[in-house]
């Protein structure tokens, strides 16, 4: 009789073991990711250090990056506006979502996120964590929610194994989804341009334009354009074109003050070549027009940058010096960054 027993208890968690509804327990290994912090960089920010990536949890927020179920009709991922070979950016004067509505601004790239203070044109976004939430929810990008979301990918057997091995259970939760996103971007470093190979001393020189250009940007454009990242993070009102839409204020949404009124966050120059148009609402379609706006004079603002105001609100620059500036800033580009 025991015998028997024995025989049918086998048998039956053989037969256990083949349903697909038994989640078998097993140990995975998660290792911590080991960022590659370029040389001259300014150090990580405090989240990073509490959201540390790892294999897995990279993995699983580039999937999401990936994820059109994000949107409410399934249309539109985070890659849709911030596509890699554009240096994560979409080349649309303002960011297009879900049924092509058209948002408040130009999306910005996301490079080197692990090493910024802020986030978005406006800095109203202080920890990455907490910017997945943002495009989510805004009708004009995707429309959606949270839980809608979590509704919908909680039986894709591919979320919760990477969950499984990101986490050691399959609960989705919000936090865990933003937690795995902003792991994703922090792994997003790029510093291997022609100016970086240079300034490492690994073969590459510049040609006499680039030369040229570098020293009008030294001294013209780096007392904002400055650091490893180009770019101090200041926020400033540099006397760009207005935004026709009533909802924008720039700064001054966050703040309320009016000092910040149309102040943005200073963009970083880096893989710039590849980022047009140019501008918080894409005002600018090339570097040049750029260029020629500064020197033919910017609007007056009471709250305008003091180099502007300074300046009888100009930077003065001859053709040939926009000719060689843009030469310069083509060397920022990372060709192996945007996978080109």
């Amino acid at each position: 009789m025991k015998k028997v027993f024995a025989i049918l208890s086998i048998l039956f968690l053989l037969q256990a073991c083949n349903r697909d509804d038994i989640v078998q327990p097993v140990s995975y290994n998660n290792p911590e990711l080991s960022l590659n912090i370029p040389p001259g960089f300014p150090a990580l920010n405090n989240s990073v250090n509490a959201n540390k990536p790892t294999k897995y949890g990279v993995e699983l927020g580039e999937k999401f990056f990936q994820e059109k179920r994000f949107s409410a009709n399934s249309t539109i991922s985070c890659a849709s506006c911030h596509n890699k070979s554009n240096a994560f950016t979409d080349n649309n004067a303002q960011a297009l979502g879900i049924y092509g509505r058209v948002g408040l601004r130009n999306t910005p790239p996301i490079q080197n996120m692990a090493f910024m203070k802020f986030y978005n044109w406006d800095g109203k976004i202080l920890q990455l964590e907490k910017q997945p939430l943002v495009p989510i929810i805004t009708h004009e990008e995707m429309n959606s929610s949270i839980l809608e979301i979590i509704g919908k990918i909680s039986d894709d057997r591919e979320y919760r194994d990477l969950f499984r091995k990101t986490f050691g259970d399959e609960n989705i939760t919000a936090d865990r989804i933003y937690q795995t996103i902003a792991q994703y971007l922090y792994t997003l470093i790029s510093a291997g341009s022609k100016y970086d190979k240079i300034k490492r001393n690994e073969g590459d020189t510049f040609t006499e334009s680039e030369a040229r250009g570098y020293e009008v940007f030294r001294e013209k454009c780096e007392s904002c354009h400055s650091t490893a990242l180009f770019t101090d993070q200041s926020f400033r009102n540099v006397g760009f074109p207005l935004n026709p839409n009533s909802n924008e204020a720039g700064r001054a949404r966050v703040t309320g003050i009016d000092a910040d009124y149309m102040s943005f966050r200073v963009p970083s120059l880096r893989n710039i070549e590849y980022t047009a148009p140019y501008g918080s609402f894409g005002q600018f379609p090339t570097l040049r027009s750029v260029l020629d706006y500064f020197d033919n004079g910017v609007l007056d603002a009471g709250n305008l940058d003091p180099v502007l105001k300074n300046n009888n609100r100009r930077i003065p620059l001859t053709g040939q010096e926009k000719e060689d500036l843009i030469s310069f800033m083509k060397t920022l580009s990372d060709s192996v960054f945007v996978g080109k």
